[in-house]
Formats: structure tokens, sequence, C-alpha cells
């Protein structure tokens, strides 16, 4: 598809971003450099040592083109500064403009970036940047539908650990472009005791909580500890974890859950999580629960479908 210029007059807004500096703000240092290795890695596999044959050999040394990164339907539009990251790794010389913000709701024909520099670099960018593009975006698209799903409620939807490996960090900033909140990034920077630690310690709530806390390194980290049942809840309210992970309760446990707490332990924050999905999520937020966390976030997230299309 060719698209004119005035189809560009249909993004939110126009950034004047020619530079990967200028727009790596919506990114940390750390997904920054995710980004950066990842791309390198994606590159190499695209390119090989012999670079793009097709293009070297049909088109002239010369040539300069531009296009548009142009969504093919609805979404919620995460990655493009990774994708502004693969052009300007491939050449200098191609100009990466991003024209929406991320996190924006995209709608079929809605120009997100533009790229222009010589062809052959361009042509080279194309699909590596779509990918990672289409991948986040899809991230971000799932996210909002879950978010959305739960509006009129207070409880945050978080993601989890269940990423594509080397992913993790990118896959968790486009849950924030899609309104999401991040859980934990690994095992290093936040403690989550789960059913096979306690099922490997003796089962007792009590117990694991207190020896989370008074580990050396964990002072300050809230420490979560995942129940299956009301008695295993009273147990970690009774040493009032931080947060309590409510698994596969049924709504009638969550609601008997969420009213326990706010009687003898109102500062403990409860997060649901097991059986989570489109369908289910907003019974669970109803039930009063702070946070709910669904894996399907990062797992389960069709890319966005979003092409490149040369400008008149």
């Amino acid at each position: 598809m060719r698209i004119s210029a005035a189809h560009i007059t249909r993004a939110r807004r126009t950034f004047t971003c020619y530079h990967m500096r200028m727009i790596a703000d919506a990114l940390t240092a750390a997904e920054v450099a995710a980004a950066d290795a990842l791309v390198a890695l994606a590159l190499a596999e695209d390119l090989g040592t012999t670079g793009d044959r097709t293009s070297l050999a049909t088109v002239p040394e010369g040539a300069r083109g531009k296009a548009a990164f142009v969504a093919r339907g609805p979404g919620a539009v995460a990655g493009l500064p990774v994708a502004g990251r693969v052009c300007a790794a491939v050449s200098a010389e191609l100009r990466f403009a991003q024209l929406v913000p991320e996190g924006t709701t995209a709608t079929k024909g809605l120009a997100l970036a533009t790229v222009e520099g010589p062809l052959r670099a361009l042509l080279a960018a194309e699909r590596t940047a779509l990918n990672f593009l289409q991948r986040l975006s899809g991230v971000a698209s799932l996210t909002r539908k879950f978010v959305d799903a739960c509006a009129g409620f207070p409880a945050r939807v978080l993601d989890t650990r269940k990423t594509t490996p080397g992913w993790r960090l990118l896959e968790k900033y486009a849950v924030r472009a899609g309104g999401g909140t991040n859980h934990r990034v690994g095992l290093y920077d936040g403690i989550l005791i789960k059913d096979n630690h306690l099922a490997g310690t003796g089962g007792d709530v009590r117990a694991a909580v207190l020896a989370a806390r008074a580990f050396p390194g964990n002072a300050g980290l809230p420490v979560e500890v995942e129940v299956d049942t009301l008695d295993q809840l009273e147990h970690a309210l009774a040493v009032r974890a931080d947060i309590v992970l409510l698994d596969n309760m049924t709504l009638d446990q969550l609601r008997a859950a969420v009213a326990r707490r706010n009687a003898v332990a109102p500062g403990v924050l409860l997060e649901a999580s097991g059986g989570v999905n489109l369908t289910t999520i907003r019974d669970i937020a109803s039930t009063g629960v702070d946070r709910i966390s669904v894996g399907a976030l990062t797992h389960s997230a069709p890319a966005l479908d979003i092409g490149l299309d040369y400008l008149a």
C-alpha cells in the first residue's frame, strides 16, 4: 500500500525526533540497554554477514526513500522508540520521526512514525523494526483490554514473569504503555513466597513471611505470600504480609478474603491470580481485591498488525 503525505496528518501528535537519544526518554536506562542488545541480535540473524542481498542487487546505491509505519487495525501502540533504535543501528543516515505518543489507541490507517534516508538501509531495517513494534504493541493492546475490562473498580492489572526469554524488560515496558502495572521484574528484586516454597519448607506461612523479612538484604522490600485457602490467609494477615496472593480462589472466597482483610489488617494488599481472562476479570475486580495478576498479558498476546507504507 502506498499512502500520501496527507495520511500523516491523522497522527495525534508529531514529534521532531530524528536522533535516537531524543526518543529514548520513554524507556528507562535498563530498557534501553535491553533494547539495544535485542536489536543487535535481531539484525545479526536477519542480515548475517552479507547484508540484504536483494537490495544490494536491485536498489541503486544512492537511492533514497521515505515510508510510514501504519496501523492496519485498532490497538495500543508500544515500541516506537525501539523501532527507532533499529533504524539507527542499521544506518546513522536513517531519520526516524515518531508521530504519536506511546500508548496511543491506534485506529486502522493511523500513521505512527516515519523513516527516511538511504533506501537500502530503510529496507534492511524494515522487518526487524516491524517485529519489535508489532510484538510490543500486541502486549500493550491486550493489556489495554484487561485494564478497560476493570473500569470502575480500583484493582490494578499486573503482569508476571511469564515473559519471552530476553524480552522481559521490553514486554513489561509494553504492559505499562497499555495501562497495566509491573509486578517484580525477576527473582532478584522482589519477594514472593509461592506454594512450592511453602511445600518445601513445611507449609508454615507465618514462619516463611518472618524469615523473608529477616533475611539480610531484604530490608525495605515488600513481602508477598501466596495462599490458596482462607485458613492460610489468616496466617498471612496475622504477621501482616505486605501482599497476599489469593491463588485460584472462587469469587465468594475472594469476597470473604477482602472482608477479613478489611476487618483485621486493612493495610495488607490482596492480589488475585489464576483463571483470569477477559471474561472473568471484571467479576474478580468487583470483589474488592487491590491487584490482579495476568500471565496472558505477555505469554499470549497476539501481534498488532502494523505495516510500512511508502509515501508518494
